[in-house]
């Protein structure tokens, strides 16, 4: 139970609650354990009154009712603490399972991009909900029914040495061997619980991905080679399941035949102890109840050992995640405003899984209010620049300085608040197209909505809509064209009002007068704003203040439209092409 020791700063949060269930669990428990003691009685008064003639019938009927009653209270109450129990224990459970599910989510969210490259969505998402739901049976079930558990085998045994030492030996033989087959059995169901959640996880990123990308299924009709693969994984997880039953399958039948054995023994030993007039009828009636009392508890062990190999299987998964430390790290909590004058130094990155040196010492410098196309072809380095100024990535070598301030020293979340981010393949929610502007700016009114859209060239298609700015999106903005995301995304970055503004040839799926509008738009709205904009288009290139023009990582040249003109290089050659 290692794994499940990172759960202890929870149990020490809600203590005062845990304390509490466990002490009405024990007066549960002796509530309880009062029936067969009466019932013992009861047996050995009628059995008193068989024997001996001059006992009063109306004194036996009175002890009987009034056994009968405490028995009847002793139980009401018993149920009632049992269901306070089950409130506080069970309840503890679900606001530690809340917490954990925070948590986990909060450190996904501080995660760095490198993390949820290595990693897939459907993975993610069962160690925030699958492996969490185990934990949290460990933590509630498991926990209230050891407590139980244990204190009814304290005081159910401890009672039964005090009146038959000799007879509870006996009625104890097969608890050792129990222990011993629960021990054996634990180690294989933690063993293939781990195999099974791991399986959970690839067909939960199976047929997550089957649906985000059911367009592409269909379209290249490959929808029985999906199903084939779908039913092969299946398959398998179903074969890593049943194996893990299987072990389970063996706990009950055990429990069951030892407590039999238990019973066994209880009527044969203690009737010739009774015969021996070594103990009273009552005595043996009562044995005989508390060892059934014990078959619930006996069996629950299994089924708890079974619950905390699982929670323990499932807490290493979670743990493996909460123990990563991000590569980009926050050191600074001073949140002081960001101008827009940006400068790169001999910037280099290198991307760490493949050694693709994706920048090659690069230096500009661009000043606030600015703007600047940043131009090559495809894998010349132009998106991780744009992710550099972001810090998706922080530099190999080489320095990226924000108003004169390394970037590493300056509050990450002010720096991103301060740039407003459109990038090539646009993500939309399931949501209205209102809330996707929004996002960008949760407090913005209706009439910022309305104008960022205007400005995105987007208000037009949107009054097409039936439901205008209520309409709803399917899943990635599935119901709107290339152009509409990408202006879209275009207003969501608008209405941030950033002091950055990056687009990441994010007009690529609009026409050139359209493209011309917004950056018209753009360029009227944002008098103070530095903008980047990554464009393969001359067009838009010559309306920015300078040209950045990238070649495998490197800057090939640097200047104004116009200087690039008369350098007649790779820029002049682009347009020289673009012009045919």
């Amino acid at each position: 139970m290692v794994e499940l020791r990172y759960l202890h700063k929870y149990f020490f949060k809600y203590k005062i609650k845990i304390i509490i269930g466990i002490i009405i669990t024990i007066i549960a428990r002796i509530f309880a354990l009062i029936v067969p003691n009466l019932i013992g009685d009861s047996i050995t008064i009628l059995e008193n009154y068989i024997i001996d003639s001059s006992i009063e019938v109306e004194m036996v009927k009175k002890n009987l009712l009034e056994n009968i009653l405490i028995i009847v209270g002793s139980a009401i109450i018993a149920g009632i603490f049992t269901f306070v129990m089950r409130q506080m224990l069970i309840n503890v459970s679900r606001f530690i399972e809340f917490d954990i599910k925070n948590e986990i989510y909060k450190k996904y969210q501080s995660l760095n991009f490198n993390f949820y490259k290595n990693n897939r969505t459907g993975d993610l998402m069962n160690r925030i909900s699958e492996d969490v739901s185990k934990v949290r049976m460990y933590i509630g079930p498991a926990i209230m029914y050891a407590i139980n558990t244990s204190t009814l085998f304290v005081i159910v045994i401890t009672y039964m040495f005090s009146v038959a030492p000799e007879l509870t030996m006996y009625t104890l033989i097969p608890l050792p061997i129990l222990s011993f087959i629960i021990y054996k059995i634990s180690v294989l169901i933690n063993l293939k619980s781990k195999i099974v959640q791991e399986f959970l996880s690839k067909l939960t990123t199976f047929t997550q991905e089957s649906f985000s990308g059911v367009k592409i299924i269909k379209t290249y009709t490959v929808e029985e080679n999906i199903n084939y693969q779908l039913e092969k994984l299946a398959f398998f997880s179903k074969e890593k399941n049943m194996s893990l039953v299987k072990i389970q399958a063996w706990f009950f039948p055990l429990m069951i035949l030892l407590i039999g054995i238990s019973n066994i023994l209880v009527v044969f030993i203690g009737g010739r102890q009774y015969m021996n007039n070594e103990i009273e009828l009552g005595v043996l009636a009562e044995f005989i109840i508390y060892v059934n009392m014990l078959t619930w508890p006996v069996a629950t062990v299994g089924w708890i050992t079974s619950i905390v190999q699982q929670a323990e299987a499932s807490q290493k998964r979670i743990n493996e995640f909460l123990k990563i430390n991000s590569i980009i790290t926050n050191d600074s909590q001073i949140n002081k405003k960001i101008n827009g004058k940006i400068e790169f130094k001999n910037v280099c990155f290198t991307y760490s899984e493949t050694k693709i040196v994706a920048n090659d010492d690069i230096c500009f410098s661009i000043d606030k209010g600015e703007s600047i196309a940043i131009m090559g072809d495809v894998g010349s380095g132009k998106t991780t620049l744009l992710e550099l100024i972001c810090r998706v990535y922080d530099p190999t070598k080489g320095e990226i300085l924000f108003d004169d301030k390394n970037i590493k020293n300056i509050n990450i979340t002010e720096l991103r608040n301060s740039i407003g981010y459109v990038p090539q393949s646009t993500f939309l929610f399931s949501d209205t197209i209102e809330k996707n502007i929004k996002f960008g700016n949760f407090d913005a009114s209706k009439k910022e909505v309305k104008n960022a859209a205007k400005n995105a060239c987007l208000l037009k298609d949107i009054n097409s809509f039936k439901d205008k700015f209520n309409t709803l999106l399917g899943e990635r903005g599935v119901n709107l064209s290339g152009g509409q995301k990408q202006r879209l995304a275009i207003a969501r970055a608008i209405i941030k009002n950033p002091k950055i503004l990056i687009l990441d040839d994010s007009l690529s799926a609009v026409d050139t007068e359209t493209e011309e509008e917004i950056l018209s738009n753009i360029n009227r709205i944002s008098k103070d704003i530095t903008i980047i904009l990554a464009t393969h288009r001359i067009s838009s290139a010559k309306k920015c203040d300078k040209i950045l023009v990238l070649n495998n990582g490197k800057v090939v040249e640097f200047g104004s439209h116009k200087e690039l003109i008369k350098n007649k290089k790779y820029y002049y050659k682009a347009k020289v092409k673009q012009s045919s």
